[in-house]
């Protein structure tokens, strides 16, 4: 049931009132003891998933809300297992290109007043997302229909050398049953179906875990300004979730239905087989289309409403689609699977018009987004957004771009794996070989951009070492002291430079695409045989990308398989994936139901019921105090706050990548307005930031608000030289322990005494917990 404040008179808040400090950590997470300095602490509330807890000596000697030193009593929530926990995290990896297409969803630039703009921003970047799903699921056909089924296993050669082959070639098993081409491609199609059953079984069983927190229910505030993070129902995208979950597994299932079909229906329409396979294939194909259709239809209706809990499933459109996709696919199974006399594999599946077709889809779906993005940007302009509003185009460019890669260079990989010397097998299609070749041009521009920035970084370390001096007038100098500060103060300053970067990135990116995709219409070659006429140092640079290339997809290949076993077995190796994660599932899946969960689905209503209960039962006052990416879970569970609650609650950030990061690449959501409105449903807000941190920041509010929200950057380290007080050398401690500067304390005392002490309360409820 909701908690709900009421507005009846009580007695006037005193210096007794219960005061509750309630820390939320950041990336890579921590351990209760750590966050309380406590070995002793107890779990008040939560599982074993996240959980609020408390020092021990605090839950049974403050049961008003003091700790025994008339400090705040803590509360540290702890929510690292989100990310980081079962070795099942470890297959998260294998859905990067999904994550990153469901980062572009959120990236638009802010807008009022243009809410079909704005959903057809969304429509684009879901379309894009399901390309990706295509294209995955695309892939496994081309390495287990194609390479393994109908090309090894219909050369003798190749079969022999993989003796495990032996039961799908003609040679091998004499003619056996299961060597007739139709079979074979059948049968190797449970392959890409078990990963895309795989892909819903992870998306379904987060779903479950994640989606499934209802926020706390409230009334909906009079759209203003401010971040739609604020609508009651932003949190619960469970009926949304479930849609495009029944969309992307029609799709994936359709695909490999398609990549059974073609062959099978192309062999019986141009042979002069039996007329009623001849019109059975078109009946399938038809039915395909039909279903196809679907699906996209499904993507194309965002399906929720944020201005409410949307509780509905769509129960009979996410069964029925799922289900009537694998009957097609069975149907297609059988289909394929009956004798043909005279069939035989030869060459490729015909797979190149597929994957010819997907790329310029890819390409036209980020042009018109780019399109759709500028006149967003141009209607508010943000000086400080990211790629002046181009930020979620060229996310989902490098999405597309990404997953291309990966499926290029998977498929290049298994050819030269049961082909080696590259003679037997006519190989992948020709554009994913381009795709691959493309890897080594983009890695020289990136390292150029890398020596770029490397330069940069060591000019700034120099002007800022006469800064470091300045500040310190009449201490010894210490020249290698002076060096690391300003070192660390100008390595830090290189996360703002990560707009040149992705900017860099993506135009390279959609350069080198368009001249693979080029290529491979234009010579029906890979870039090896497609430059054996011309120069030699064309050649020369042809034949050095294609094969460094297929290297490099190799060598990462190896080196995530690597990385995913030890995630899968080492708890430490997940927590570092988690790290990656912790920025990247902050947000709901909005464009893709494949991308790892969005952990804020349960940590913000986690921290909202917690803040709202324990204000309800006991009318104190509360500092909610976030660091690093715990700032941006305390700003959205305040945001989820009733305002009469809000005015109750300071906000403490320090380390914050509110603006830094979130208002330069999610300006419709932290952008300044939103985040000045914010600023004005608290009851008072402080943020710590220094030089040294190369995530947090200032929070840059326009007007009078900044000075009264931003402190000026802290000491770091705390002092310069060996002092009576800091004898031996201070670290410097960028993005880490704010707690141990003196102004956290200083700056958490003030904010509780600015929290409005005729504020009214409710009367204490004696068995309420605590």
């Amino acid at each position: 049931m909701a908690a709900r404040e009421t507005d009846r008179p009580t007695a006037r808040v005193t210096e007794s009132e219960p005061e509750l400090e309630l820390l939320v950590h950041g990336v890579g997470g921590t351990t209760p003891e750590k966050m309380l300095g406590d070995p002793r602490t107890v779990r008040i509330t939560g599982d074993d998933t996240a959980a609020v807890f408390r020092r021990a000596d605090h839950t049974a000697d403050a049961p008003a809300g003091h700790g025994p030193d008339r400090e705040p009593v803590q509360e540290a929530y702890v929510w690292c297992n989100l990310t980081s926990g079962d070795g099942s995290r470890a297959l998260w990896l294998l859905l990067l290109p999904f994550m990153v297409v469901n980062l572009a969803h959120w990236m638009r630039p802010a807008a009022s007043g243009r809410g079909r703009t704005v959903r057809f921003y969304g429509l684009l970047v879901r379309l894009a997302a399901l390309t990706l799903t295509v294209l995955l699921v695309a892939a496994a056909c081309e390495v287990a229909l194609d390479l393994v089924a109908w090309q090894c296993a219909g050369v003798a050669a190749c079969a022999r050398r993989h003796s495990w082959l032996g039961l799908l070639s003609p040679a091998v098993s004499d003619d056996g049953w299961w060597s007739l081409p139709g079979r074979r491609i059948a049968l190797a199609a449970s392959v890409p179906a078990a990963l895309t059953a795989l892909l819903w079984y992870l998306s379904h069983r987060t779903w479950s875990a994640y989606e499934s927190h209802r926020p706390m229910s409230r009334d909906p505030e009079p759209e203003t300004d401010g971040s739609a993070l604020a609508r009651p129902g932003f949190w619960y995208a469970r009926r949304l979730v479930a849609r495009l979950r029944a969309a992307h597994t029609a799709a994936g299932l359709l695909t490999v239905a398609a990549a059974l079909l073609t062959p099978a229906a192309r062999f019986d329409h141009h042979s002069g087989g039996p007329a009623a396979l001849d019109a059975l294939g078109w009946i399938l194909a038809a039915a395909l289309l039909g279903c196809a259709a679907a699906v996209v239809g499904v993507v194309c209706r965002r399906g929720r409403s944020e201005n409410r809990l949307d509780q509905q499933l769509d129960r009979h459109l996410v069964r029925r689609l799922p289900l009537g996709a694998l009957g097609l696919l069975l149907l297609t199974v059988l289909y394929t699977g009956w004798s043909r006399p005279g069939w035989r594999s030869a060459g490729r599946l015909p797979g190149d018009p597929a994957f010819g077709a997907l790329m310029p889809a890819q390409g036209l779906l980020v042009v018109v987004l780019a399109v759709v993005a500028h006149d967003l940007y141009r209607r508010r302009p943000d000086p400080r957004a990211g790629m002046r509003g181009l930020g979620g185009p060229a996310v989902v460019l490098l999405a597309c771009a990404l997953g291309g890669v990966m499926s290029g260079g998977v498929a290049q990989r298994v050819a030269d794996w049961l082909d080696g010397t590259r003679v037997l097998l006519d190989g992948p299609p020709v554009l994913l070989t381009w795709q691959a070749s493309a890897i080594p041009p983009i890695l020289a521009v990136l390292l150029a951009v890398a020596a770029h920035l490397a330069l940069r970084t060591a000019r700034l370390a120099r002007a800022e070492r006469d800064r470091v001096s300045d500040e310190h007038p009449g201490e010894p100098e210490d020249p290698s002291r002076t060096r690391a500060i300003a070192q660390a103060r100008a390595m830090a300053a290189l996360t703002d430079r990560t707009p040149l970067v992705v900017a860099v990135l993506a135009a390279t990116t959609l350069l080198t695409g368009a001249a693979a995709l080029a290529g491979a219409l234009a010579t029906g070659e890979p870039p090896e045989g497609a430059a054996r006429r011309t120069y030699d140092v064309v050649q020369a640079v042809a034949e050095t990308s294609q094969t460094l290339g297929s290297w490099l997809v190799g060598v990462g290949f190896v080196l995530f398989v690597t990385w995913a076993r030890r995630a899968y077995r080492d708890a430490s190796a997940r927590r570092t994936i988690g790290i990656l994660w912790d920025v990247g599932t902050f947000w709901p899946r909005a464009a893709h139901p494949f991308a790892p969960p969005c952990y804020a689905e349960r940590a913000v209503p986690d921290l909202t019921w917690r803040m709202a209960t324990w204000t309800r039962h006991t009318g104190g006052r509360l500092v909610l105090s976030g660091h690093s990416q715990g700032s941006v879970l305390a700003a959205a569970a305040a945001w989820q706050l009733t305002p009469s609650v809000r005015k109750r609650v300071a906000l403490l950030t320090y380390g914050s990548p509110l603006e830094r990061l979130y208002g330069r690449w999610f300006p419709a959501h932290f952008g300044p307005r939103a985040l000045a409105a914010l600023h004005g449903d608290v009851a008072c807000w402080r943020n710590l930031h220094r030089r040294t941190d190369p995530i947090g920041g200032p929070v840059r509010l326009p007007g009078d608000c900044g000075p009264e929200v931003d402190h000026q950057p802290l000491k770091d380290p705390l002092a310069y030289g060996r002092t009576p007080r800091q004898p031996l050398p201070a670290p410097i401690l960028g993005h880490c322990d704010y707690q141990a500067d003196p102004a956290f304390a200083r700056e958490r005392a003030r904010l509780l005494a600015r929290l409005h002490p005729d504020l009214p309360g409710q009367r204490p409820v004696p068995e309420a917990p605590e």
